[in-house]
């Protein structure tokens, strides 16, 4: 088998063998093949596509690719969750304790943030003592010792996505609908749960600008999950807001901690009480609108802050940041973000505040950027709201004085104000099945 003779058949708009596929992966990954002819066949997918068959076919020998992560030793259904990435999304922090406090365990590996798109495994480091590193065993443990952990992805888990997504993301092949789900879902086959939640994020702030290519990529996703054996759902959500009003690691520690005291804002809260009753109906506690009585049950009666508390306590963080929040990482400096004129705030462009944030230490603008655990921006308004010209709308949280000024010119870019309010566009816009 010749690597060439696969490029020029996908070139052609030919369909490639399970043989061929699994031919390239063992390739990219041993070494074998060069990153010239990589880069071809990767062009050659993203202009020809591939269809369901191809694309469950290279899925699975990504997750071959590397380590498995076997779950099995853990009673019950083992439902995972994840998001194509968002601007103040920090439903991991608030679903998992949901869904494990209903006896559903949680075994979630979480990756870093690049970009405008913020990491759960950076949010939960910015909790003092917090160990996010696990050797397979330690996650598996306390997965059965509390029903709950969240970890970093291992270095072997689905090695060939590493590969694949290093030379997309230079040669101009990310946007593809058969690449982009064949990357998300072999790190969620190899990550060893039964079932599989899928939040699609779709706007401004989220890879997916347009709501029909959302559902492409859900729709694609969904398949391969199924065709993989794993029950597997994804809720498109809306992102051209950002979600609740914390964008930065510790202030979304903070906010996921009232959401889970019941007192956190609505949208973020509804978004991750539907996104619970989707994981616990996946897991069979009944239909959905049984299981997200049951997620509103688990969020009022306080077990799901007290299963937060029990993850941070097992992964040796300082679990008093719970009763006081102050406890987490504080900025140096703040300052406020006013209204430049009156009237309503019609939008906050997401990606633009997500950008905004990271210029201020929040977020990194390359894998090797060093984070600030305490920086961020805190909305007090959020669209839809009246403003008045010079009252503040947000406040803005940095290390230095000097980070300020490249994030409010960005912030002045973002922000929109209208004479007349915004129509309202719901949060959860579609559920595939």
């Amino acid at each position: 088998m010749r690597m060439v003779d696969i490029i020029l058949k996908k070139r052609y708009g030919g369909k490639l063998t399970k043989e061929e596929i699994d031919f390239f992966v063992k390739g990219v990954v041993d070494g074998s093949i060069p990153d010239y002819q990589i880069s071809a066949l990767l062009m050659a997918i993203c202009l020809k596509g591939m269809d369901d068959e191809e694309t469950l076919n290279l899925t699975l020998a990504m997750a071959d690719s590397g380590d498995r992560v076997d779950l099995s030793g853990i009673p019950s259904v083992k439902v995972d969750k994840h998001s194509t990435g968002g601007v103040g999304d920090k439903t991991t922090l608030i679903l998992a304790p949901i869904v494990a406090s209903m006896g559903v365990p949680v075994a979630k590996m979480s990756g870093r943030g690049l970009g405008h798109t913020g990491g759960t495994i950076d949010k939960l480091e910015s909790i003092p003592g917090f160990c996010t590193e696990l050797s397979q065993n330690d996650f598996i443990n306390t997965v059965k010792e509390i029903g709950l952990a969240v970890a970093g992805q291992t270095g072997n888990l689905a090695p060939a996505d590493k590969k694949l997504y290093a030379l997309r993301d230079v040669t101009g092949t990310v946007e593809s609908i058969p690449l982009i789900s064949a990357s998300i879902m072999s790190k969620k086959l190899a990550a060893g749960a039964d079932a599989i939640v899928l939040d699609v994020k779709v706007g401004s702030g989220a890879f997916m600008k347009t709501l029909d290519e959302a559902r492409t990529l859900a729709r694609t996703m969904v398949k391969i999950g199924n065709g993989a054996g794993r029950k597997t759902v994804a809720v498109i959500t809306d992102m051209d807001r950002p979600l609740g009003k914390a964008v930065g690691n510790a202030l979304e520690v903070k906010e996921a901690i009232d959401v889970l005291s019941g007192k956190g804002p609505e949208d973020i809260t509804e978004i991750c009480i539907t996104l619970a009753g989707k994981m616990l109906e996946l897991a069979g506690k009944g239909d959905f609108d049984k299981c997200v009585s049951m997620a509103r049950e688990a969020l009022n009666d306080g077990r799901a802050l007290d299963k937060l508390r029990q993850m941070i306590r097992a992964q040796k963080g300082l679990e008093k940041v719970i009763d006081d929040p102050e406890l987490l990482p504080q900025a140096r400096f703040v300052k406020e973000y006013r209204a430049a004129s009156g009237g309503y705030l019609k939008s906050i462009i997401s990606d633009k505040l997500g950008t905004a944030s990271m210029l201020l230490g929040a977020g990194r603008a390359t894998k090797e950027s060093r984070i600030d655990p305490a920086a961020g921006i805190v909305l007090i308004k959020k669209p839809g709201d009246r403003v008045e010209e010079g009252e503040p709308i947000m406040i803005l949280h940095a290390d230095s004085e000097d980070l300020f000024e490249g994030s409010v010119s960005v912030l002045n870019e973002a922000v929109v104000i209208s004479d007349a309010p915004p129509e309202e566009a719901p949060l959860v816009i579609d559920i595939i099945e």
